[in-house]
């Protein structure tokens, strides 16, 4: 879907770091942390997942507390502002204002997000020293009420568990996927396993004049976007790829950590054919990298729920040290060195 993101200039702060700015910016921080990873979660702003980085390193996710004021009011005509982290959507995109009449004047719109899943308060219903459970208010947009619970995993200090459950709070039934979208920053290095080349779609989502599209590599199971320098004069490069994976992960790298998140891999029966059940969106503009943005997207089964029925989803995510070179043939080496303890298949 050719649809306009927008994004300001992130912050990208390291982990001891991001209590402070959290509370300049008068957000509530919910921290967890076993002394290998940190993560901090708000009930503002759509209960999104602000931080997750190794002791001792910089914040992995890419984002900008200074994006809008946390405490606006939202409703139906509220626009998307651009707090990045990861949030939860739901798909299909092109749907998102099909199935309400809160806003008429955005009656088939793909753009903005719904406002009360992305930029309302949760409601903290459990909180413990390692997860936090969040609330969303029932949607008037899409009919649906979201549960995220983020939870540190025994016997595995370097992981994340996200769960999420979608309730349909309507008198009628509705259809729809949970969508898992986490934001990075532009340089960081995506790894997706992938069969076939026929298993990868290709969108341009901001045609313009100084844009080109994504290039990319399919070798030895593994998709990745090609990498290319910082520098003036370089071409800014945009657009998002649609992937039918051939195992149920993905891997980032960046400065000096790798994020692995994990998911139940699907038939692609299974996913909505406007979507992949992976997706990257790539923004990468070379005179100005920090001003650019990674996406890795994971999309749950399309679903038609009964009016009460619920529907589930979830994340593993693991960070692991890295101090290799910053080339694909490395990463692949590394993550060919750590597939067996971290039961990655497709390799």
């Amino acid at each position: 879907m050719s649809t306009p993101r927008k994004t300001a200039l992130a912050l990208a702060l390291p982990c001891a770091l991001m209590a402070a700015a959290h509370a300049a910016a008068d957000f509530p921080v919910h921290t967890l942390d076993n002394g290998s990873v940190r993560a901090t979660v708000t009930d503002a702003i759509g209960g999104r997942l602000l931080s997750f980085g190794l002791a001792g390193h910089a914040n992995f996710l890419k984002v900008d507390t200074a994006a809008g004021d946390p405490s606006a009011p939202v409703d139906a005509t509220a626009d998307n502002v651009g707090w990045l982290g990861h949030e939860i959507w739901v798909g299909p995109q092109k749907e998102w204002w099909s199935h309400q009449d809160v806003n008429p004047a955005r009656a088939g719109l793909p753009w903005p997000p719904d406002p009360y899943l992305s930029l309302a308060r949760y409601k903290v219903e459990d909180k413990s020293a390692d997860a936090v459970t969040l609330a969303s208010p029932a949607s008037p947009v899409n009919g649906l009420q979201l549960v995220k619970r983020y939870s540190l995993v025994p016997g595995k200090p370097h992981s994340l568990r996200l769960d999420v459950d979608a309730a349909n709070i309507r008198t009628a039934q509705v259809a729809w996927d949970i969508w898992f979208n986490t934001r990075a920053h532009a340089a960081t290095r995506v790894y997706v396993p992938v069969a076939r080349r026929a298993d990868v779609r290709q969108q341009a989502i901001e045609p313009k004049p100084d844009m080109v599209p994504l290039t990319w590599t399919l070798a030895d199971g593994l998709f990745s976007l090609d990498a290319f320098p910082a520098g003036a004069g370089k071409p800014h490069r945009n657009g998002k790829i649609l992937l039918q994976p051939s195992a149920g992960w993905m891997a980032g790298f960046h400065d000096r950590q790798v994020l692995v998140i994990q998911f139940a891999h699907q038939p692609r029966t299974a996913i909505h054919p406007d979507q992949g059940q992976v997706e990257l969106y790539n923004d990468w503009q070379p005179d100005a990298p920090e001003k650019g943005l990674m996406e890795m997207e994971v999309h749950a089964p399309y679903e038609t729920l009964a009016p009460g029925r619920h529907m589930q989803a979830s994340e593993l995510w693991t960070l692991l040290p890295y101090d290799g070179p910053d080339t694909r043939r490395a990463h692949v080496a590394f993550l060919r060195a750590h597939a067996k303890e971290l039961g990655l298949q497709g390799l």
